[in-house]
């Protein structure tokens, strides 16, 4: 049974969440928490699985709510937030300080929007309630962070299902990377310890709308790198970091031999977005290398888009190792395909990429992927 704890002020949406969840048998409601103050409390007495989590609450708000709780009763912790700026930035920041995961909504009171995202919450309640004891929760900020190489020995060498070597000649034109839950922790070590690279990086992270010019905003300031958001028909160019815009999807096109330019458009047949199946396939098209990186996330995606830079450039795929995810499911599908070049923490691929594309220092020259 899985024991879940619902914070929000809106009584409506305390409703309507428990209506959500009325159905399904293995859920069961510990508790209602109308302010992040009686959620913390609750937390910490009523020991649930998984907790909601509105953003702005009175007398704590989610953000503090999840500080609070991460570090004296840690449980998976889902945000729901509704599609502003403002608490788009703030569900970033709770990711960052713990949260597992998140619920947009375009309104609180708007009956449409709460039937769209019911059976979203169910399936992510079902995964992390059920994941309870083995998840990855990040620290709090100033804490070592679990995929940082300075909170575990470094990962041991991985016996591959096929392992390739790929003919490199030269330091990549473009680096693709594809995540999803987890990602908003997970960019940050890695990006600082990529630094900026000779090429543009191009990221598909699974977000909806809004959140991920927050998250881009948020990297650029934690990393100092030039990270944005995705435009339609943005040039590309060396050192640039670009988030693919949420909700839709990106490609990247080769307009003039060397001239690299990303351009926006939802795939009908992609079943979330922005999708890194889309992007590397795009990729795999250009002239120039390509790296391709696949980090934490559920799911698959990644797998036929690093099968297609594979079959047609031999391209580099790097996997994030399982151990340092949130969620290893979409790296883990790349090294059970038998796709990984090399299977590595965050910060281990940084250093990697910054080894075969970063700005040489006087007197040296990278060094092949």
């Amino acid at each position: 049974m899985i024991k879940l704890l619902i914070s929000d002020d809106s009584a409506f949406m305390r409703i309507a969440i428990r209506k959500m969840v009325s159905v399904v048998e293995e859920i069961t409601i510990v508790g209602e928490a109308s302010n992040g103050q009686i959620a913390l409390e609750m937390a910490r007495e009523l020991k649930p699985d998984v907790i909601t989590m509105d953003v702005e609450m009175p007398v704590m708000n989610g953000l503090d709510a999840v500080r609070e709780i991460m570090a004296s009763a840690p449980c998976p912790i889902i945000m729901v937030s509704s599609l502003t700026e403002r608490d788009s930035s703030t569900t970033i920041k709770a990711l960052e300080y713990g949260a597992v995961d998140f619920i947009a909504k375009q309104s609180s009171f708007v009956q449409l929007d709460i039937a769209k995202i019911g059976q979203e919450l169910v399936e992510k309640l079902r995964f992390w309630g059920l994941r309870k004891r083995r998840t990855l929760f990040p620290p709090m900020p100033g804490a070592a962070h679990p995929a940082s190489a300075g909170s575990m020995a470094p990962a041991a060498p991985v016996a591959l299902p096929r392992l390739r070597t790929a003919d490199r000649r030269g330091a990549p034109g473009l680096v693709v990377v594809g995540i999803s839950t987890g990602g908003p922790v997970t960019l940050a070590p890695f990006l600082k310890a990529m630094g900026e690279l000779t090429c543009p990086v191009v990221i598909a992270q699974h977000m909806p709308p809004m959140f991920t010019a927050g998250l881009a905003a948020h990297l650029r300031i934690d990393t100092g790198l030039n990270v944005v958001e995705s435009s339609d028909n943005m040039a590309l160019a060396p050192g640039m970091v670009v988030i693919a815009k949420g909700g839709q999807d990106v490609v990247v096109r080769e307009t003039a031999p060397g001239v690299l330019r990303v351009f926006e458009r939802l795939d009908p047949e992609a079943p979330i977005h922005p999708n890194a199946n889309v992007l590397f396939a795009s990729a795999a098209r250009l002239s120039c290398d390509v790296v391709g990186v696949v980090m934490t996330g559920m799911g698959s995606d990644g797998v036929h888009g690093s099968r297609a830079l594979v079959d047609a450039k031999s391209s580099t795929i790097i996997a994030q190792e399982p151990k340092t995810c949130v969620v290893d499911g979409m790296p883990g599908s790349v090294i059970e395909a038998g796709l990984a070049t090399a299977i590595l923490a965050p910060e281990d691929i940084g250093r990697r990429l910054a080894r075969v594309a970063g700005k040489p220092s006087f007197g040296t020259l990278p060094s092949h992927a």
